[in-house]
């Protein structure tokens, strides 16, 4: 459809990282003079994105937050403000003393057992295989690694930089795609007539119009003037959303990628004169602080900087802000603290800016042997799989007056969209202070599974231990029970939060508390 590149051609990779030109593998002995790189692992048709071999950084002194007190909303945009200040929220979760949900911390184990149980039954010990959290599976639903195809499809000719900038081209627009889905929309695949729902659903979706450009020398990449042109009618037809098959938020998603086009354009420092996505990858190839180490590593603040300050003028501008600075997502929430500085009864999540921070790297470490320090500055992903989870197996139960609150809003929702009720569950808009406090209770829940998987699994991690991304693909979101004896390993189709929801809610597999998504939340 070509709905995300213009129609003069742009420019090839260029040379600044020469590369083998493996059609068939999704990795690169890249080198560059004065660089000395150790393998970041590969990528085959039959191992999707496996995790990359532990190599040992060089110490590396990461920036730290701005002071809260001097620059308040600077410090609410940084990654470790999200740790921090949902800490409050969690420490209340602990002592039972939340405003919207009681807390049975005696259900935890249950989430651990549940949780480990999925992982035994789709992985092998010592569970090395499992892929970090990111967009890449998604594109694989169904045992089908598309990127690879996709890879393999392009001549010898195009280097891994520009592999690379392509990939970064289709993820950050499929990430900013992905908002739910909604109960009644699926995807029919132009390729193989199959129909994919919600995540996957939107991948796919995603992938093939990327893949149908309707210019032949400008295929395969996005950039600001094509996406100025958007139409709300294109997408819905690139989505196949219409009657009966409507995707939820469908306005909020077109608008969301008319404010990209505006930041690609307006962001040339991050994005470059041609406003498109993967030249973010010239900016952190040439940033002081690569070319400072004798490895090429990118301090994880400085991808996060190209993300919160590059992408900052998609975020609507009714959301938090200070001094008129947008906080993005970044939300009041009456469990913190009040009636001191306006800034700290905000809790900031940034949960799309860590899914595509998430999803981003897979390409980069992958195409061209990149590393980042920092990354476990990354927090769990506040959205309704994860912490459906903890609602689903009673470590979180929503107090009475808010259910029936919620079961209002849910009812004139159905009134107001014709959505037939199936079963019944408590809405809110993303902004109430339920939902807030909620995700920042998730967040919390996430770090506190981490270490207790760690410890049900020691033995058969024999004496390795799972990362957060690693839990969050594998445990508290993922989990795939019909393609768990394919020839390769499992993808993502089914997560922990979702399969729980699917046994609570077989008919809509709808998580326990709905959002009333506008599209532009995650």
């Amino acid at each position: 459809m070509g709905l995300f590149s213009r129609k003069d051609k742009t420019r090839r990779g260029d040379a600044s990282l020469p590369a083998s030109h493996s059609t068939n593998s999704f990795a690169s002995s890249t080198s560059r003079p004065g660089i000395n790189r150790v393998s970041a692992g590969s990528i085959t048709p039959g191992a999707p994105l496996s995790p990359l071999s532990p190599t040992k950084l060089p110490k590396m002194d990461l920036p730290r937050p701005p002071d809260p007190q001097l620059d308040p909303a600077g410090y609410l945009r940084s990654l470790g403000a999200v740790r921090e200040r949902t800490k409050i929220v969690f420490e209340k979760t602990l002592a039972n003393k939340l405003q919207h949900f009681d807390v049975d911390m005696s259900k935890f184990t249950d989430v651990v057992t549940f949780v480990s149980g999925l992982i035994k039954r789709d992985y092998d010990a010592p569970f090395n295989t499992i892929p970090g959290h990111g967009r890449y599976q998604h594109f694989c639903v169904g045992g089908r690694d598309r990127i690879a195809d996709l890879l393999s499809s392009w001549p010898s000719t195009v280097d891994n930089t520009e592999r690379c900038r392509r990939l970064i081209d289709l993820f950050l627009v499929s990430v900013l795609l992905d908002a739910g889905a909604g109960t009644s929309w699926g995807y029919k695949s132009n390729e193989n007539g199959k129909v994919y729902k919600r995540s996957e659903g939107l991948a796919i979706a995603s992938l093939e119009m990327f893949k149908t450009a309707s210019n032949p020398d400008n295929k395969h990449q996005v950039d600001f003037q094509g996406l100025a042109n958007l139409t709300v009618g294109q997408l819905a037809a690139g989505l196949q959303s219409k009657p009966g098959n409507e995707l939820a938020g469908l306005d909020g998603r077109t608008d969301l990628l008319l404010k990209l086009s505006s930041a690609l354009k307006s962001k040339s420092e991050f994005f470059g004169e041609t406003g498109r996505p993967g030249n973010m990858i010239d900016h952190l190839l040439s940033h002081p602080s690569t070319q400072a180490s004798s490895m090429l590593i990118v301090p994880l603040p400085v991808l996060w900087n190209v993300l919160m300050a590059g992408l900052a003028p998609i975020w609507p501008q009714s959301r938090t802000s200070i001094d008129g600075v947008s906080l993005g997502d970044a939300w009041p929430c009456n469990s913190m603290p009040q009636g001191a500085s306006a800034w700290e009864s905000i809790v900031p999540f940034h949960k799309l800016t860590q899914w595509l921070t998430y999803s981003l790297m897979q390409p980069m470490q992958s195409l061209l042997n990149m590393h980042f320090a920092g990354t476990e500055l990354l927090t769990g992903l506040p959205e309704y799989r994860n912490g459906g989870l903890f609602v689903d197996i009673g470590v979180l139960t929503l107090k009475k007056d808010d259910t029936d609150r919620g079961l209002e809003n849910y009812s004139d929702y159905c009134r107001r969209t014709g959505v037939k009720g199936v079963e019944v569950a408590p809405m809110f808009e993303p902004s109430d202070d339920v939902i807030v406090e909620w995700r920042a209770a998730t967040v919390g829940l996430l770090d506190h599974l981490i270490v207790e998987v760690n410890k049900y699994l020691k033995k058969e991690l024999a004496g390795n231990e799972m990362t957060l991304a690693q839990l969050l693909e594998a445990g508290s979101w993922k989990v795939c029970s019909h393609t768990m004896h394919c020839s390769v390993p499992p993808f993502n189709n089914d997560q922990g939060g979702r399969e729980i929801a699917e046994i609570n809610r077989p008919n809509t597999k709808e998580p326990p508390i709905l959002i009333d998504s506008d599209g532009t939340v995650f």
